[in-house]
């Protein structure tokens, strides 16, 4: 009786620091089981080439898939305002070599990457290789050259090689009349107003995805912010050679003859004056936190 009771003291002693063991030897698996499982999706996953070598012909279907976590990466990070978006590139270049004619992956990745963080990945250098990787493969799709100008054109402000891009795609028989015009429009003028419209209007226009949409409609309306802000800030330096003074409010300058009502920005909140005298936008507007996300449009 006595040794049982001995035998009881010695398992309850020795239980707890054994399942502690036990614990942490799992612990120790599961973390290297962790490790080995993301080196193995690494491998996979910056390997395009081997991927569409082990999916023989479901590779354009797998391509889709790659797609879908690529709208789903991006808008996740888009959310949270994370501009971490490293796995961006992999993801679109595994995508784009199973399948090099998954036209949308090119188009609307191209847009992903060289749209600055947290809206994008800040590499237009990538953008172009992506677009100009799809153009090789895709030589009749005219709107590639559209977007390779676009990343041109906004992002890497190469006015030259923006007009060259549009230039090419419009030889394309299938392409629209537009893009010769616009073509000579960049040459001449680089970065304006209209041809920034222009080119959003027709992203927001072509585009079936709804991710996509959103980005140029948010795009449209802070152009038109900017656009909207540079016509007041003149309309204050008129009312400031008038009166000696710059205007506080919105209403000074309407009761002033200089404007018919107080403007609203394209959500529909009045616009004001800030510290500095500048137009800008309303706190209420939600167009606020936008603008502070993508920077203020020049």
């Amino acid at each position: 009786m006595k040794s049982e009771k001995i035998i009881a003291w010695v398992l309850l002693l020795a239980l707890p620091p054994g399942f502690t063991g036990i614990w942490r030897l799992q612990h120790s698996i599961d973390a290297q089981r962790a490790s080995l499982s993301q080196e193995r999706d690494d491998v996979l996953l910056r390997s395009g080439k081997l991927a569409r070598v082990m999916s023989l012909e479901f590779a354009p279907l797998l391509a889709d898939i790659y797609w879908t976590r690529v709208v789903q990466y991006y808008g996740n990070k888009h959310i949270r305002g994370q501009a971490n978006l490293e796995l961006l590139w992999p993801l679109l270049d595994i995508a784009t070599t199973l399948d090099p004619n998954l036209l949308v992956a090119y188009r609307f990745g191209a847009i992903f990457l060289s749209q600055q963080g947290p809206s994008g990945a800040g590499r237009p250098d990538l953008a172009v290789q992506l677009l100009q990787r799809g153009i090789k493969e895709n030589p009749e799709e005219w709107r590639l050259y559209e977007n390779l100008g676009f990343v041109y054109y906004f992002d890497l402000k190469d006015y030259q090689k923006a007009s060259e891009a549009f230039l090419e795609g419009s030889k394309n028989p299938h392409a629209q009349f537009w893009m010769k015009l616009m073509a000579a429009k960049v040459a001449a003028e680089g970065e304006s107003f209209g041809t920034s419209m222009f080119l959003w209007k027709d992203v927001y226009d072509t585009t079936n995805d709804p991710l996509v949409k959103k980005n140029a409609l948010q795009h449209l309306q802070l152009l038109k912010v900017t656009e909207d802000c540079r016509q007041l800030d003149a309309l204050a330096d008129e009312y400031e050679k008038r009166y000696g003074k710059r205007p506080a409010r919105m209403r000074e300058i309407v009761q002033a003859g200089l404007l018919a009502a107080i403007p609203v920005d394209p959500l529909g909140f009045a616009y004001v004056f800030g510290e500095d005298g500048k137009a800008e936008l309303n706190l209420d507007s939600p167009l606020l936190e936008e603008q502070l996300m993508h920077g203020r449009l020049k």
